[in-house]
């Protein structure tokens, strides 16, 4: 189906558990094809989106929000719509409240400016009136009634964190001067009757993300100085700017691109290639915030200097409209330009002195001066088409932004049109590729070591009679089980957009005739969609693009439950198996976002930590959750394990699968968490795993598979403070698989 109009509807989502780091709320963007909606983009959602709720709510607007859980039995996202009193507790449990108050950097940089500007207002003889606009915990406003401010407003639009912010600053005994108010800055009112008695002098926010702009900073800036700050105010941070870097990275552009793909076989060369359409795609304009730090230089060229491309002073009037910056660059390197990194920085105070960087490690004057953090990281950009570039050569890159997001252009030249040219819209994905799959999916696809263990797996199953059946989603292995000599294959694709994608892909391969695509989900195949003929061979990755947890693509063998009756009776299915892997470990900093402050700055913020910890206690959020481990440091405490095995041969179990047992701790180290993953055997010899790839040193450092977000366990002593007293001897475990849900509950214990 050809896309028929790009309409957007965006939709807001609670996914638990969590399919994205920074916190529960998504939002989705969707194209309407013409009776259909298909997703179009799913992206952290800024904070202020919690605003936009509450208000679609109260205006009975279209927006709704919705619980989602993704269920491996039907290999689909099940959404429940919740009221207008839905609890937004889960989001706090495993939101990055936990992080920025772990955050030193910050919060001492924050506290400097604050003291700073507070003086500066007391020395022009005038009261300090603070406005802290997304005050969360009310630490920024208790460090600037402290450094001398005489009064605070504290707006937090979040109903529960503006609750916990009355408490907190009751306890820490600043009621008297720091009033909470739970509103969006956009409403809070200033006047005798109104919230705010007066305009404030002193803007205080932290309203950024890695991106800087993506929560709504500009436009909340440009109301609050129209509205509810005195012009010529002083503001903490003062300024902020953008830097970018040119690179070229093979690595990373495969996070963009699709490359060919070579098949080996029978002494005989086969190349896999891709549509023009998707090489001269723009891709989507979404930001791809990863932590720079853990990516080594040997993956990346650097093609130019670092360059500011713009900055914003926050102490005077921000025009949030959309714009664009263009800067000059000098190649240092001849090379492909491919990516864009970038990053900010925020100057506290007027002079510059006191600054809070992002800067990656290589831009940094010694890698001890990184602040590790998870709520800020770095952006990878990616241009929407490589160009080539000649060291020496002068090259123009664009910023082009609107309120929320930024994206890039590079040009070789510039004339008078170009230096007057307008504004550019964002990029719309053309070839539906990267409407399918995210940035790891396509790492994964490009992953040629990956693919060979397929096709030596697949080179070992097939016969030339073979008829083939594939289970996955936009998976390449029907092209690879074609090339490799089965008879027939078909192929099963649950939606309009990965069907369309894989119908082009086909074509572009001269198989779109040999291949057979079935839009159909797997329990409503019939015969004569498989032309009347059985199953000889079933094949998947598994890959299934609703998964979120690596257990959740045991969808496949749902599907081939449901398909078993057009499988032979000696059928193959490839993967045969699947086993679930864990290990203990001990995070190199990860924990933090788990764990507890007590307190920050010298200001208690146990009440914080007391309302994770209660919102923890819920079922979800009792359950693991995925992160991407090659961006985060860890290392083994104990030796892999496998605990539990899926014989894809068979149909799904009737009874709960139990299993629990104990592993032992090899190593020193505070067992933060258990890690799990899935490990899928395509043959008796050949296996693919989607976590550890191995354990590096003696010291037990591990190496992890950069396409897939792996399992994340903590365990209770995550939450408490961190101390290498009384560690345990080994830690128990109980896991049980509910065929009936798909879902995998498991427990943990340490034993001394």
């Amino acid at each position: 189906m050809i896309l028929s109009a790009y309409k957007s509807l965006y939709v807001f989502f609670n996914l638990c558990p969590s399919g994205v780091r920074t916190n529960y709320l998504l939002v989705a963007q969707f194209l309407i094809t013409g009776q259909k909606l298909q997703l179009f983009e799913l992206k952290p959602a800024p904070q202020n989106c919690l605003h936009a709720i509450h208000k679609a709510y109260k205006l009975g607007s279209i927006m709704k929000v919705f619980c989602g859980r993704a269920n491996p039995t039907t290999g689909s996202v099940e959404w429940l719509e919740e009221d207008e009193n839905y609890d937004y507790h889960q989001e706090i449990a495993r939101s990055c409240y936990a992080d920025m108050l772990h955050d030193k950097d910050r919060n001492v940089k924050y506290y400097q400016g604050i003291r700073a500007a507070v003086s500066r207002v007391k020395e022009r003889g005038e009261k300090a009136i603070v406005l802290d606009i997304g005050t969360g915990t009310g630490l920024l406003s208790m460090m600037a009634v402290t450094a001398g401010a005489d009064f605070c407003y504290a707006i937090e639009v979040f109903t529960p964190m503006a609750i916990a912010a009355v408490k907190i600053v009751e306890k820490n005994g600043f009621s008297d001067k720091i009033k909470v108010i739970n509103k969006h800055s956009t409403e809070v009112t200033v006047g005798p009757d109104g919230d705010m008695q007066c305009r404030a002098n002193i803007l205080i926010t932290e309203l950024f993300d890695t991106e800087l702009i993506g929560e709504g900073a500009l436009p909340s800036y440009e109301h609050a100085h129209k509205y509810l700050v005195q012009e010529g105010g002083e503001a903490v941070p003062h300024r902020a700017r953008v830097y970018a870097q040119l690179v070229e990275s093979k690595r990373m552009w495969s996070w963009n691109k699709l490359f060919p793909v070579h098949i080996q076989a029978e002494d005989e060369e086969k190349i896999i290639v891709f549509p023009s359409e998707m090489e001269n795609c723009p891709g989507v304009p979404s930001v791809y915030d990863i932590q720079l730090n853990q990516v080594p230089r040997s993956d990346f060229t650097i093609l130019s200097d670092v360059v500011t491309m713009f900055s914003v002073d926050f102490s005077k009037q921000v025009n949030s409209s959309s714009t664009h910056y263009t800067a000059k660059l000098e190649s240092i390197k001849s090379g492909m330009a491919q990516v864009i990194l970038s990053w900010w920085d925020v100057d506290m105070d007027p002079s510059g002195m006191i600054k809070c960087t992002m800067a990656p490690y290589w831009v940094q004057p010694t890698s001890n001066d990184v602040q590790w953090r998870d709520h800020w990281m770095q952006c990878v950009y990616f241009l929407p088409n490589e160009e080539p570039v000649l060291q020496g050569e002068n090259v123009y890159l664009t910023a082009y932004r609107d309120e929320y997001s930024v994206w890039y252009k590079l040009q070789k030249a510039r004339n008078e049109e170009d230096k007057k040219d307008a504004y550019v819209g964002s990029p719309l994905c053309s070839c539906q590729a990267h409407l399918l799959w995210n940035r790891p999916r396509f790492g994964e696809l490009n992953d040629q070591d990956r693919t060979n263990q397929y096709i030596q797996a697949l080179m070992t199953v097939l016969e030339k009679d073979s008829i083939c059946l594939c289970i996955s989603d936009g998976s390449l292995l029907p092209l690879l089980a074609w090339y490799l000599g089965a008879e027939q294959v078909f192929t099963v694709e649950n939606s309009a957009v990965s069907h369309c994608l894989m119908e082009k892909i086909f074509k572009a391969n001269h198989v779109g005739d040999k291949i057979k695509i079935i839009e159909k989900r797997p329990e409503l195949l019939t015969a004569s969609d498989l032309e009347d003929k059985k199953v000889s061979v079933l094949i998947g990755e598994p890959f299934f693009t609703t998964s979120l947890l690596p257990w959740h693509n045991l969808y496949f063998l749902y599907a081939r439950t449901a398909v078993a009756a057009h499988l032979t009776n000696s059928v193959t299915v490839l993967p045969q198996s699947a086993s679930l892997y864990m290990m203990v470990v001990e995070f190199k900093d990860l924990w933090r976002i788990r764990s507890p402050c007590g307190t920050c700055e010298g200001f208690d913020v146990h009440i914080m930590d007391d309302m994770i910890k209660n919102s923890l206690n819920f079922r979800e959020s009792k359950e693991a959750e995925p992160h991407p481990l090659w961006e985060y440091p860890c290392k083994s405490l104990s030796d892999p394990q496998e605990v539990m095995t899926f014989d894809f041969r068979l149909t799904v179990p009737q009874h709960t699968l139990s299993t629990d047992g104990s592993v032992n701790l090899l190593r020193t180290g505070k067992s933060h968490g258990a890690v799990l993953w899935m490990e899928y055997h395509l043959t008796a010899d050949i296996s693919v795993s989607t976590g550890l790839v191995q354990i590096s040193d003696e010291k037990g450092n591990c190496k992890w598979n950069p396409h897939c977000k792996q399992a994340v366990y903590f365990f209770s002593s995550a939450l408490e403070p961190e101390t290498l007293t009384d560690l345990p001897s080994a830690i128990t475990y109980a896991i049980n698989f509910n065929p009936k849900t798909g879902e995998i509950a498991m427990s943990f214990k340490p034993l001394s």
